[in-house]
């Protein structure tokens, strides 16, 4: 009956020793990252916290006094660049969206992509003449000319010219073994 008594109560210990070790570990755990952290419950330098919070001010004083406001008439005589906007009467750049993504390829092997052109201009207006910056598109799969073609280098023309009207989509595929950038150039309201 002793050996009994004497082995319940050896693992009684052991059991409360692992559970006290576990404890201490958590909690040590718990300190170590609130230290490393930097909201940290425990502060061990006082004038290191506050040598961190004024560079942080200091970074913050930095950035917004070298911000750069946008003067928009400037921005239109230089580059010909509008901002964008949430509502205007005339049509812009902004009001064409472009999204390419890559399709299946074909039998060849050669990398396929499929490109849609939307006109969102949301005061209804339709948009004509739209150029894109395509570089020195080409295609391995005939792409139909009156949707798109490369008139120049880095000057492609969507639609034929004539306009893309309002809400509407177009679509093609191409293929290379490449992407290319497609960013629109030019468009006329």
């Amino acid at each position: 009956m002793n050996l009994e008594a004497s082995s319940s109560s050896s693992s009684f210990g052991r059991r409360r020793f692992a559970s006290l070790t576990a404890v201490l570990a958590v909690a040590f755990l718990l300190l170590i990252v609130g230290i490393y952290t930097d909201d940290g419950l425990i502060e061990i330098n006082p004038s290191l916290s506050h040598k961190r919070s004024s560079v942080t001010a200091q970074n913050n004083t930095l950035s917004l006094t070298h911000r750069k406001l946008l003067n928009t008439e400037a921005m239109k005589e230089e580059v010909g660049v509008e901002p964008n906007r949430i509502w205007s009467d005339r049509c812009s750049k902004s009001d064409i969206l472009i999204s390419q993504g890559p399709t299946a390829p074909l039998p060849n092997g050669i990398p396929t992509y499929t490109v849609e052109i939307m006109n969102v201009c949301v005061s209804g207006c339709d948009i004509s003449a739209i150029h894109l910056s395509c570089g020195w598109f080409s295609s391995a799969r005939l792409v139909n000319p009156r949707v798109f073609k490369r008139v120049h280098f880095d000057d492609c023309l969507v639609n034929d010219g004539k306009p893309l009207v309002n809400g509407k989509t177009l679509s093609f595929q191409y293929a290379n073994t490449y992407r290319y950038p497609l960013i629109v150039s030019s468009v006329t309201c």
